[in-house]
This record gives C-alpha cells, sequence and structure tokens, in this order.
C-alpha cells in the first residue's frame, strides 16, 4: 500500500513554523506543574506504590504493594516505568507522573509521524489536535497504564503503516510492530493487542501487494520473545497467578461486573459517549462530521478510481471502530480505556478539515486554549480532596514524633500513595477473617494477626465509626489501641501497645 500525498498544507502559520508550534505547545502542556499536585488515591497511589516498593526492595519481577502481598492485576510495563523514574529523578509527584507525560509526547510524535502516510502535508493539524484534546491532555497528569499502552499501540500500527509504505524494508518494520505489541502487552495484557484486529481487518479489506509471511512470523516471534518471559517466570514461581490472569482478568473483566466498573447494559453510554464527545474538545465537531460522513465513504470505497485514496479512511474507521466495540461489549468500563482511540481521532480531524480546506487555528485561538487548559492543571493542585495522598502525609507528620515505617489501614481505603512521602509500606488488613484467596486479597491479613507481627514504629488508621470494635478486638488479643492525636477526615490515627510491652 502507498499513502499518496493528496492532502497539502493549505496555510502555513505565519510566526511559527509547524513544528515549532508543535513542539512547544506540547512540552507546555506535559510539564507545566506536572509535580504540583499531590499523589491521588486510589489509581495514582496504588501504581506509585507498587513502584517504590519494587524500586525499595530490589525485585523487578513480582509487583507488590507491600512486603508481604503481591500486587497482579497488571503486568510490570508502568510500574517498571515509574521505578525507573523515581529512581533517577527523586522521589516525587513529577517523577512519578513523568512516564504519563512522557507518553503523551510519544504519541504527539507518532501522531504527526503516521499523519505523514495518512494525511500527507496536515501533520502538525494531526499532532496539535491530539495534543490539545481534552482528555489526551488530562490522562498526560495522570499516573495510569492507559498512556503508556496508547503510545505502544500507536507505535505498532505506525510500523505496520511503514511496513506497506517501505515494502522493501517492510521486515524491519513489523519487528517493530511485533516488539511494541510484547511491550503493550506487558502493559495491560490482552487489551494491549486491540489493534491486531484493525491491522488484519485493513490486510482483508486493502490486501498488501505482496504477502510476506516470513515476515509476519518473525514479528509473532519478537512478540513473543520481548512478552512472554515475565508471565512465564512469575508463573512457574505461582501457578495459581495462570488462573487468575484467564479467569479474573480477562474472562471475568470481559464478561461479568465482579470489578463494578459501569458493567450495565447502558454503561457504555455514561462512560464512552462522555469521555469521547467532551474529551475531544476543542476537536469534537470536526471528528463527528467525519463519522457523519463515514457512510458515503463507504460506498465511494467501491469505486476502483478511489480505491487508493480511501485506503486511509479503512484503516482509520478500523482504528476506531472496532476497539470501540470491544469495549461497549466488554461489562468492564472506564474513560480512560477508550484514550488510544484518540489517536486515530486526532488523524481523523486532520483529514477531515484537510478535506474542507480548513486551516489551522489561529495562534491567538490555540494560546487560549492551552492557557485553559494549564489553568485547569493549576486548579487541580489546588483542590483539597481525601484522595490527596501529600494531605495525609501532612497530617501524620503533624501527628507523631517520627515517621512511621509502616502505615496499617483498619477496614478502610488504603491510602497507597503515603509510600512516595513517608517512605513506609502500606497495609490494609480486617477485623474479622477474610475468605480472600492468596492471589490479590482484598485485605493483607487480620488486624489481629497484624499486631502479633509486634513491628516497630506503625502507625494504624480506623474510620471513627470503627474505632469501639477496634479497641474490643484489640482488647481481646491482649493490647491496647492508643489514641494519636487528633482525628482527621473522619479517621483516627492510634498505635498499639501489648500488656507485655506495659501497655
Amino acid at each position: 500500500m502507498s499513502f499518496s500525498r493528496t492532502f497539502p498544507l493549505k496555510q502555513p502559520l505565519r510566526k511559527l513554523q509547524p513544528h515549532v508550534l508543535v513542539a512547544v505547545v506540547a512540552l507546555m502542556l506535559a510539564f507545566a506543574f506536572l509535580g504540583a499536585r499531590g499523589i491521588w488515591d486510589p489509581d495514582e497511589g496504588r501504581y506509585t506504590n507498587v513502584g517504590l516498593v519494587m524500586l525499595d526492595s530490589g525485585d523487578w519481577l513480582n509487583p507488590m504493594r507491600n512486603h508481604e502481598t503481591g500486587h497482579w492485576t497488571k503486568p510490570p510495563m508502568t510500574y517498571w516505568a515509574i521505578a525507573a523514574s523515581v529512581g533517577t529523578f527523586g522521589r516525587n509527584e513529577w517523577a512519578a507522573r513523568l512516564p504519563s507525560a512522557l507518553s503523551y509526547l510519544a504519541c504527539v510524535w507518532l501522531v504527526w509521524l503516521i499523519a505523514r502516510r495518512l494525511v500527507p502535508g496536515e501533520e502538525p493539524m494531526a499532532a496539535l489536535a491530539f495534543a490539545t484534546m481534552l482528555l489526551p491532555f488530562g490522562a498526560s497528569q495522570f499516573i495510569s497504564t492507559d498512556f503508556l499502552l496508547a503510545a505502544l499501540q500507536a507505535l505498532a500500527v505506525w510500523a505496520y503503516i511503514e511496513s506497506r509504505a517501505q515494502s522493501s524494508q517492510s521486515g524491519r518494520w513489523l519487528l517493530l510492530a511485533g516488539a511494541a505489541f510484547g511491550m503493550a502487552f506487558l502493559t495491560k495484557g490482552p487489551p494491549g493487542l486491540l489493534p491486531v484486529l484493525v491491522i488484519l481487518a485493513h490486510r482483508t479489506l486493502v490486501p498488501p501487494r505482496e504477502s510476506k509471511p516470513l515476515h509476519v512470523l518473525g514479528a509473532i516471534a519478537v512478540f513473543v520473545v520481548v512478552a512472554a518471559p515475565w508471565f512465564v517466570a512469575v508463573i512457574h514461581a505461582q501457578p495459581d497467578l495462570l488462573g487468575y490472569f484467564l479467569g479474573e482478568e480477562v474472562v471475568d473483566r470481559f464478561a461479568s461486573d465482579d470489578f463494578n466498573r459501569n458493567g450495565q447494559w447502558y454503561g457504555w453510554i455514561v462512560v464512552y459517549l462522555p469521555a469521547i464527545v467532551l474529551g475531544t474538545m476543542p476537536w469534537t465537531r470536526s471528528a463527528l462530521r467525519w463519522i457523519c460522513g463515514l457512510p458515503r465513504e463507504v460506498m465511494s470505497w467501491r469505486d476502483h478510481s478511489r480505491r487508493k485514496e480511501a485506503e486511509a479512511d479503512v484503516l482509520l474507521a478500523a482504528w476506531l471502530i472496532l476497539p470501540l466495540v470491544i469495549f461497549c461489549v466488554a461489562r468492564s468500563r472506564m474513560p480512560l480505556y477508550v484514550l488510544p482511540l484518540f489517536v486515530p481521532i486526532a488523524l481523523i480531524v486532520a483529514r477531515w478539515r484537510a478535506r474542507s480546506n480548513l486551516p489551522i487555528p489561529s495562534l491567538r485561538m490555540l494560546s487560549i486554549w492551552v492557557v485553559v487548559l494549564i489553568g485547569l492543571k493549576f486548579s487541580s493542585s489546588l483542590w483539597s480532596t481525601h484522595k490527596d495522598a501529600s494531605e495525609w502525609a501532612k497530617a501524620i507528620e503533624a501527628r507523631v514524633p517520627s515517621p512511621p515505617s509502616e502505615v496499617v489501614f483498619v477496614e478502610d481505603m488504603a491510602r497507597y500513595g503515603l509510600n512516595l512521602y513517608l517512605s513506609a509500606q502500606v497495609e490494609k488488613v480486617s477485623l474479622a477473617d477474610s475468605s480472600d484467596g492468596p492471589i490479590n486479597p482484598q485485605f493483607d491479613s487480620t488486624f489481629l494477626s497484624e499486631l502479633h507481627e509486634r513491628e516497630r514504629d506503625v502507625l494504624y488508621v480506623a474510620k471513627k465509626g470503627r474505632w469501639t470494635e477496634v479497641e474490643r478486638v484489640a482488647k481481646e488479643g491482649g493490647f491496647s489501641a492508643v489514641r494519636v492525636g487528633s482525628p482527621y477526615r473522619g479517621r483516627i490515627f492510634f498505635s498499639v501497645t501489648h500488656e507485655s510491652d506495659g501497655g
């Protein structure tokens, strides 16, 4: 396939070269106030904590939420990135969020590269559209697996496109695609392979000029070499992980609502419709117009004289629609799941605007929107919320004479972000025996089991409403629960002493 140069750049910017403008905008949006906001639990705290445990323990193979309990909900690529960043740049919010910001910049760059083939001459428009869309911008400031996944999937699709455009070098490009898919699989498991369906659909609808099975087999081999060793190693050490990965993390997430993530029949409307409509601002209108004109374009594909021009539309339509259908059918739904689809959406925006002879927006309008986005980022750093682990850390430091080595939450949401600020292990325990299994249990242990470990410098946290029960359980076990400082956000901080210690 050869993506021809059909859409020349209409109106170059007067004051800045397009590539300079894109770089300045993307860098400003990526790094301005990146470390101004505290780590928000549960998601940011959980990912950061696992990366820190890896860094502190030196065990980069087994994701752990503390020294006792594994954390297997995601493969390790995101944790590796966070641990490497913090190990390089220090224990701070900026370093923890850096992998997301760099993934955002990588996507901007990849959109530019892909646009060279799909929308020649409109590279600046495509890259600016992605850089300034609301959802990609917001996600670039949030610690999750989704932006790293989006960047790796975009890398894989770009490599596939180049393999079609440079047939003499197709083998090398497909090897890169296989490696990118391997890293995507190490980031989020099977969802990382959704673009494979896009590629298969495109190859079926737009067959390559010549088939090279050995190149495809080489890509598959590279994928296996990259993706398989970690899974083989951890499953060999813990055979129960195979059933967990296939059962809970694949089948249950797709077919059940066990994770309470908008699994109702209408959940896809509640989650994905606003994520796409609002998340594509200020380019929503352009994207919707391309989608509205898609049926007409599909009919035109039958015209052999337009087949070559329509190749890009076939790829973009498959890249957007096929994963979106799967996201809608699956019963685990979260807004950031569709983040990788904003790469083809940005290309769609550029393609429609090129056909409509619309120039890049004025520098004034673009500047206003960039200021609005940076203002939103700064405002979030001023927002006081119970999810902010930095505020919890300040509250603890104001109440205890020395930093605790461990913070234990009793029948409460664990604030894993505290690890970044206090360098403390974070645990979650139950007051009664729990029926949790050995893989990813809800609680690390029971309250009494934790007390009998007799560890030093441990700070306990419990809700006010459960304080009487906490005191009773501790007393029955021969311990005394002693309040530390004043309550904070409806929680009581306390230490525990044993009768033999003079408590």
